[in-house]
């Protein structure tokens, strides 16, 4: 079997990799994946190894870590402490720290729209240090990291490429690495607000959705960027196409049906889905209802996993 490219409309390296394979159980071509089953939590490491690998699944080269919670939209506190612990695990060998080092986190997102307002929310919650050297005793100091934090904006609202603000800034304050927080899209509303990407290759604000901007990476910023994504929204046509699929598995017995959906090719099946939707629902995204309350648990979570992982030499008592 030939794996194909897709036009993969999801920020999740998972998902993309779900679509490429189609029925198949082989994996693709360049890409390694380890599983890690945890009580209420999936830890998936994806490795895409090749550039091939990520011709096909739209993903830059690189590793992408994706903690699953399907359970979080219950809102249970203790399964909320072992998702925090369990990132604060992910990220601590991903910035692991150097003498003096100077980690900028970077809210990406419109704090005005609920769905896109993760990251400015998360910034709000982190512990910023940059700015105490001269303040905090000398035990303190050599035990602290240097962390500035921003929340940019939108290219809507402030009127200049998020990339843009961010080289400048990198400019100016010099960090040895960027941290950006983002809001995504996913394929699977099984996903929303129930999944944590982090990855090692930078981010692509808006590709899920259609809407791709220039990259925050290390090429345009200058200097490694950790990328920390949850899915926020879905595209209506992912959802739909979602919902035909399961249907003509379900009912495989009507013949005409599934025979006329299951043999049309994926990218035949999507292109339907689309001409269905259009023009009234082509762009439609959809988002919980409970949106609100799930996007402040989750920004406690990211805060409180990238505190620890920024500050393992810190007593929780002297941040908290």
């Amino acid at each position: 079997m030939e794996f194909q490219a897709v036009d993969v409309r999801t920020d999740m390296a998972v998902e993309a990799r779900e679509l490429v394979r189609g029925g198949s159980r082989r994996d693709v071509p360049g890409v390694h994946v380890q599983e890690d089953r945890r009580e209420g939590i999936l830890v998936t490491r994806v490795k895409v190894a090749s550039d091939e690998a990520a011709r096909l699944m739209g993903k830059p080269p690189g590793h992408y870590i994706t903690v699953d919670v399907p359970q979080f939209k219950d809102r249970d506190s203790e399964l909320r402490d072992r998702v925090t612990d369990t990132l604060a695990e992910m990220l601590i060998p991903l910035l692991a720290r150097t003498a003096g080092e100077h980690v900028l986190v970077v809210g990406l997102g419109n704090w005005n729209a609920t769905p896109d307002a993760l990251g400015p929310r998360v910034v709000d919650r982190l512990l910023v240090t940059r700015h105490l050297d001269a303040v905090v005793p000398e035990d303190i100091r050599r035990r602290m990291r240097r962390v500035s934090a921003v929340a940019p904006g939108v290219l809507g609202t402030t009127g200049i490429e998020t990339v843009d603000i961010i080289r400048g800034i990198v400019r100016e304050a010099r960090p040895d690495r960027v941290v950006a927080v983002d809001a995504l899209a996913a394929r699977s509303p099984a996903r929303l607000v129930a999944s944590v990407q982090v990855a090692d290759t930078g981010i692509h604000p808006g590709s899920g959705v259609g809407n791709r901007r220039e990259g925050i990476t290390e090429e345009t910023v200058g200097v490694p960027v950790i990328a920390i994504g949850v899915p926020t929204v879905v595209l209506a046509a992912g959802m739909v196409w979602e919902v035909v699929r399961r249907a003509a598995a379900t009912l495989k017995d009507e013949a005409l049906f599934h025979r006329a959906f299951a043999e049309m090719a994926q990218d035949d099946q999507r292109r339907l889905i689309d001409e269905l939707m259009e023009p009234e629902l082509g762009n439609l995204m959809v988002t919980p209802k409970e949106i609100d309350l799930l996007i402040n648990d989750m920004a406690d979570v990211l805060a409180e996993a990238l505190n620890r992982a920024l500050q393992p030499d810190l007593d929780r008592a002297e941040w908290a």
